[in-house]
């Protein structure tokens, strides 16, 4: 084992945990991590700390911290008032604790006064040799053990990404998506004020774990920029590596300041940094989202030849202006392609790309399509739109005065299981060919509450659908930028 995956095991996968600082008050850090953490079923025993020794949630618990058996726990995770801390390290230490996780506010963002406790926390840390996370932070996940060790849920579904953000709350967005769309995480944690561990540990971290394939960064400062760029390119090497900054404008500085006690870094800077690096920067948090979980999911572009196929023509035009401004070949059509589709629809298609069908598909048209534009040649990736519009449909259907009756219950199950096939007829060509097949359709969002078979077939498949094409151009232009940077580095 490297030394930072044994340096940061006890963190994301503790043998127990000593929750300091629980209360019997559901609305107190200690009392909402105790919480989540059994409500989540953690792997490992939990040693709730309360001083008076009373139950929490039925379960009873320890007055202090001596009363923790030697060895059984290796996590330490504080909802203590900041002044208590640097003792409370000490005494789980001393139990055999190796890592410690810090919720509690109170240090270098608050002031002069903060920034001295935050000073004497980190000096015992080192001096115990235990790792220390926040503070100031809001917590962690690791599914594999089924950890929430949080003081704000969400707990996302088990999945191939992982986070470190100096924000609890921009940590939760990226997760919330997770719970979205079905892409969900391996593990997660709110570093805060990151006193010790900084955020380039965390990233060191995940570039080894092997449940990890890719990582969502959210920072808002940085204390070494060198460190930085070292780790986010060996990183970047391994796996792809997803970057959001906060703090980019003087008025977003002076935010981070205030939020962290981070250190403003010029923009410009640290964006050439991030383009050496490897690393891939995102504007927003669904944008860091999209292209962390597309990289986890679909195979890299080799080039940028793509090919759009729709149910529709104005969504198709659309998706090609977005291709063209982003930098993508939207190619001619190759003939052999053009001949093959000929022959399985009506003349009125588009003969182009995009691949307009204009609602001439018939039942294995869709699939069928989407199998040869993945397998030719000449293009590199497949964006295909409109996945969903037939349960759209019956959905309608389903929930008139006219169901079942009328032929409807037929009409029903066919649009339904069409949609759901079309689903995994483009997660199939992806995975058969090798290259990316990106979906898109708004009714991802407006036809979530009955469970629209298109949206969902591809949720199922383990991948996400795009809400526009505009948002999967944007994603596939960042595979394109990530897959020449690797290309470039083996030549």
């Amino acid at each position: 084992m490297s030394d930072v995956l044994e340096r940061l095991s006890p963190l994301f996968r503790p043998r127990g945990i000593v929750l300091a600082g629980v209360s019997s008050h559901p609305g107190k850090f200690g009392a909402v991590a105790f919480h989540n953490l059994l409500r989540f079923g953690f792997a490992g025993p939990i040693f709730p700390i309360k001083p008076d020794g009373a139950e929490v949630f039925g379960r009873p618990t320890l007055s202090e911290v001596s009363q923790v058996p030697d060895g059984a726990a290796d996590l330490a995770f504080l909802c203590t008032p900041a002044k208590l801390n640097a003792g409370l390290l000490r005494a789980c230490a001393a139990k055999g604790v190796r890592a410690a996780y810090v919720a509690s506010g109170g240090y270098a963002e608050a002031g002069e006064d903060g920034r001295e406790l935050e000073r004497e926390l980190v000096e015992t840390a080192e001096e115990l040799g235990v790792a220390l996370a926040g503070p100031n932070g809001q917590g962690i996940v690791s599914t594999p053990v089924s950890m929430c060790a949080q003081i704000v849920a969400p707990y996302p579904p088990p999945g191939p990404l992982s986070m470190v953000s100096q924000s609890g709350n921009v940590g939760s967005s990226f997760m919330n998506y997770g719970c979205l769309t079905g892409v969900g995480y391996s593990k997660g944690i709110s570093c805060g004020n990151a006193a010790q561990l900084e955020v380039a540990e965390f990233i060191e971290y995940y570039a080894e774990d092997p449940d990890t394939l890719a990582t969502l960064v959210y920072l808002e400062g940085l204390e070494d920029g060198r460190r930085f760029a070292e780790v986010a390119r060996a990183h970047a090497l391994r796996k792809p590596l997803v970057v959001l900054r906060g703090g980019a404008t003087r008025q977003g500085q002076r935010a981070a300041s205030s939020h962290t006690g981070a250190l403003a870094s010029d923009d410009a800077v640290f964006d050439g940094v991030c383009r050496l690096a490897g690393a891939v920067r995102a504007a927003s948090v669904e944008e860091a989202y999209e292209a962390a979980a597309a990289f986890a999911t679909q195979p890299l572009p080799r080039g940028p030849r793509t090919l759009i196929v729709t149910a529709a023509g104005g969504w198709g035009v659309l998706t090609a202006d977005a291709c063209v401004r982003a930098g993508l070949e939207l190619i001619e059509l190759p003939d052999d392609l053009r001949r093959r589709i000929d022959g399985m629809v009506p003349s009125r298609w588009s003969g182009g790309n995009p691949i307009d069908l204009a609602g001439g598909e018939t039942r294995d048209t869709i699939p069928e399509v989407l199998d040869l534009a993945a397998a030719h040649p000449e293009v590199d990736a497949v964006i295909y739109l409109g996945i969903g519009i037939q349960a759209a449909q019956a959905n309608q259907f389903r929930s008139g005065p006219y169901y079942p009756d009328h032929g409807l219950d037929r009409i029903v199950d066919f649009h339904e299981r069409q949609d759901g096939r079309y689903a995994q007829a483009a997660s199939e060509a992806s995975e058969l060919h090798g290259k990316p097949v990106l979906v898109a359709t708004d009714l991802a969002l407006t036809d979530r509450d009955y469970g629209n078979s298109g949206p969902l077939g591809v949720q199922r498949s383990g991948r996400i659908v795009w809400p526009s094409g505009h948002r999967a151009v944007r994603t596939l232009s960042q595979m394109l930028r990530y897959s020449r940077w690797l290309s470039h580095r083996s030549t």
